[in-house]
Parts: structure tokens; C-alpha cells; sequence
């Protein structure tokens, strides 16, 4: 059980770091005058990786002001509720 545990964490620390990515690369293309990342891509990893958007967001100052991005901390208390149900199941 421990080992599908901790390839679920890998997973979700890539999908947070990615998401990161993600944001940085919009700003990035922003302030290039580029093709950007659609906003309901960044909404749907947002909600894979909410706390890698949600440092992007904070450390680029992007998406900050954007009423569908608000919800970015709501998904992090999701990911959290749901870390620590599981974690109580595991520990039993």
C-alpha cells in the first residue's frame, strides 16, 4: 500500500509543479505578445495542482485578479481535506 502511496505523491507533485510551468509560461508569453495557454486549461490544472498554480499566481502576479482563479485556494483545502482522509485510512 505504501508504494501506491508514495507513486500518488510523486504524481501530484509533478501535476503541482507542472501547473506551475504552466503559469509561468502564459505570464511569459503575455509579456512576449504570444500565443497563450487558454484560461480553462489553467482553471482544469489548477485544480490537479492547486498549490503550484497558486504559488505561480502568487510569485508572477498572474491570474490574480480573475474572478475563476479565486478558486485556486478553494481547490487547495479540497486536495487537503482529501490528503488527510486518506492518510487517516492508510494509518487506519
Amino acid at each position: 500500500m505504501i508504494e501506491g502511496v508514495g507513486l500518488v505523491f510523486i504524481l501530484f507533485v509533478l501535476l503541482n509543479l507542472y501547473t506551475a510551468y504552466l503559469f509561468w509560461s502564459d505570464k511569459k508569453k503575455a509579456i512576449d505578445g504570444k500565443w497563450r495557454t487558454s484560461e480553462d486549461m489553467l482553471v482544469a490544472f489548477s485544480f490537479l495542482g492547486p498549490f503550484g498554480a497558486w504559488w505561480a499566481m502568487q510569485h508572477y502576479r498572474h491570474k490574480t485578479q480573475k474572478m475563476k482563479f479565486k478558486l485556486v485556494p478553494v481547490f487547495a483545502l479540497l486536495h487537503m481535506g482529501v490528503a488527510v482522509g486518506a492518510l487517516c485510512l492508510v494509518l487506519g
